[in-house]
């Protein structure tokens, strides 16, 4: 694990992107619809003015998430600390950056995990490269846009060619 765990969310230094980003609907995780780029009605400023009683106003959804940090790691390393708040134009670039930072985090998740597994040498190294790989990249917009397209597709085929390490039976803890 590199010196900074990037999975850990800290909403201070976050713009409040799974706020803005996230669609839900209304229903039992949540108490009213919301699209995609429409910022929660409960928004003020950064921060959730409901935050203290999420789940007896309705949103037990918002409770639940974990953008794994994905959101500070945004602010801070992609826009230095800038907010779609305060330059509206940023609105659209963090929105689709957090999109792909909330994928290369779910990956850093997955291959962490997947350390539990009896994989053979090789595995295990290549397992150790996209972690570190992941996790020592400083991303730009721009490199997030592209790594659905590239280098997430070789973590998913790498997955892939693992997945007999895998038990089959989900008690086992993977």
């Amino acid at each position: 694990m590199s010196q900074t765990d990037h999975l850990k969310t800290d909403c201070s230094k976050c713009a409040a992107l799974c706020c803005l980003a996230l669609a839900f609907d209304k229903g039992k995780d949540f108490a009213f619809d919301k699209n995609p780029g429409e910022p929660c009605r409960n928004l003020a400023g950064h921060s959730c003015s409901i935050h203290d009683r999420l789940t007896e106003e309705g949103f037990p959804g918002c409770v639940a998430y974990d953008c794994l940090g994905a959101g500070n790691r945004v602010v801070q390393e992609v826009f230095t600390g800038r907010s779609w708040q305060t330059e509206p134009l940023l609105t659209r670039p963090m929105m689709e950056a957090f999109a792909g930072m909330r994928e290369v985090h779910k990956r850093i998740d997955l291959l962490r995990a997947a350390e539990t597994l009896p994989l053979t040498p090789s595995d295990d190294q290549a397992r150790r490269e996209f972690l570190d790989r992941l996790e020592q990249n400083r991303w730009s917009g721009a490199e997030l846009n592209d790594f659905e397209v590239g280098l997430a597709l070789e973590i998913d085929l790498f997955f892939h060619s693992i997945r007999s390490y895998v038990p089959l039976d989900p008690s086992d803890g993977w």
